[in-house]
């Protein structure tokens, strides 16, 4: 049995501001809450909120920008990343779920659209979650799956034809399409799951896009996730160069095409949808599948702002990510919701419940769509929290300012005091 003691919280599904509290933990998970009339003296000046879930994210190592890739939009992007070499798995997962830890995120998804490659897929991956579990995020895997489209959105044999000898080579070096058939690209998650046997890790299936996958490949997923009751997880209508690919391909609406198929479904979550319309996000909404918006990413491949008022407008379930890519490329998970709730409310006095809607996608939304279970500081669940210094909030110190307001005001990684992820402490006095 542990104990902790907070000078006040934010918990709950409404995240109501608390005063005073005391935390008992019990085998990680939450026994007793007890608010305290007044704070005791002395008592640890710390704000403690519910620990935050990165809804979507790729693991790499570095940050693109160090490798030329700044400023660049998603699909000259997507080719910088021939320029990052292959490293070790392990330390390069270690290096990515530390960041991700010290921003302020417990649970992670690490849609592996690029293996280092070094080894098999299936000892890889299993590195990957071994270094999950000593940084000790809660990690989910969804293994990219991918069968065409490899250099643009459609048959490539021009762009090739207008390259030299050596740069034809590079390109076919670094963008050549996987040799296993959907069935076996299917097995191979199977396999993979067998690989992580023992470890906390939740597979799931992670077709990269449709552009980048057959409508054999894309059915194969569906009947298996339909069959497995295995969660999926893909890009979708990122750009709007992707917008206008999927207009022509699927006259009558791509989204409308994934219903047909039996993708949609509660089990699945896309990424994205920067460029969904009221109609595609109603059939969305209506599916139950869940959109993990990243919207400092978006920002930086000047992909654009996902119309999220529309997504809850429409009903859809809406979760947070990063995408490796935060506004400073430091995953800043604190200041991403910061971030998200500054673009995304009404103006004026039109939204009162932006805060609170947030803070969902940042957590219990996006806790869900990882395949994991909602911790929101409330007796019964996982002991899963951020604390927050309150002294160096409040830097100025004139008066006593609502807890709550200084969150959203100003909160960044900078603030974070500790990380608890089931009971266990991962990050303390802001370091891992």
């Amino acid at each position: 049995m542990s104990y902790y003691q907070f000078a006040a919280a934010l918990r709950g599904s409404s995240f109501q501001l608390e005063g005073p509290c005391t935390i008992d933990v019990s085998d990680g998970v939450i026994s007793h809450i007890t608010s305290l009339a007044s704070a005791p003296d002395p008592i640890a000046n710390r704000l403690i909120i519910p620990a935050l879930a990165n809804a979507h994210d790729h693991g790499r190592p570095l940050s693109t920008s160090s490798f030329g890739a700044a400023g660049k939009p998603l699909e000259t992007w997507l080719l910088r990343l021939a320029v990052m070499p292959s490293v070790d798995p392990y330390l390069a997962a270690c290096a990515a779920f530390g960041r991700a830890a010290e921003g302020g995120c417990a649970s992670v998804m690490m849609h592996c659209t690029r293996p280092q490659g070094l080894n098999a897929l299936e000892d890889e991956v299993r590195q990957v979650a071994e270094a999950a579990n000593i940084v000790g995020v809660r990690l989910t895997f969804a293994v990219g799956l991918r069968d065409q489209n490899p250099l643009v959105y459609g048959d490539h044999t021009s762009v090739l034809g207008q390259l030299g000898t050596m740069e034809r080579g590079v390109v076919e070096r670094y963008f050549s399409l996987p040799s296993l058939s959907p069935k076996e690209q299917m097995q191979q998650v199977e396999r993979i799951v067998s690989a992580v046997e023992g470890l906390d890790v939740n597979i799931q299936f992670g077709p990269t896009g449709v552009q980048w996958c057959s409508d054999e490949l894309l059915r194969e997923v569906a009947e298996a996730s339909a069959q497995t009751g295995r969660r999926v997880h893909m890009h979708l209508l990122e750009t709007h160069y992707q917008r206008e690919w999927a207009d022509k391909q699927f006259p009558n609406g791509i989204v409308h095409y994934l219903n047909e198929i039996g993708l949609l479904s509660p089990r699945l979550t896309l990424a994205h949808c920067v460029w969904a319309r009221p109609d595609e996000l109603d059939v969305i909404a209506a599916s139950g599948a869940t959109i993990a918006i990243n919207t400092s990413s978006n920002l930086h491949l000047r992909s654009g702002l996902a119309p999220v008022a529309a997504m809850w407008k429409a009903g859809c379930n809406v979760a947070m990510g990063i995408d490796g890519c935060a506004l400073d490329e430091d995953d800043d998970a604190l200041r991403e919701v910061r971030l998200n709730t500054l673009l995304h409310a009404q103006p004026g006095f039109a939204d009162d419940a932006i805060r609170t809607r947030m803070l969902t996608a940042a957590t219990s939304a996006g806790q869900l769509s990882l395949g994991r279970e909602s911790a929101l500081l409330e007796q019964g669940d996982l002991a899963d929290w951020v604390s927050l210094d309150l002294t160096k909030l409040n830097v100025d110190d004139l008066f006593e300012v609502n807890s709550e307001d200084l969150l959203f005001a100003r909160a960044t990684r900078r603030h974070l005091d500790g990380l608890v992820v089931g009971g266990r402490s991962v990050v303390e006095q802001g370091k891992l």
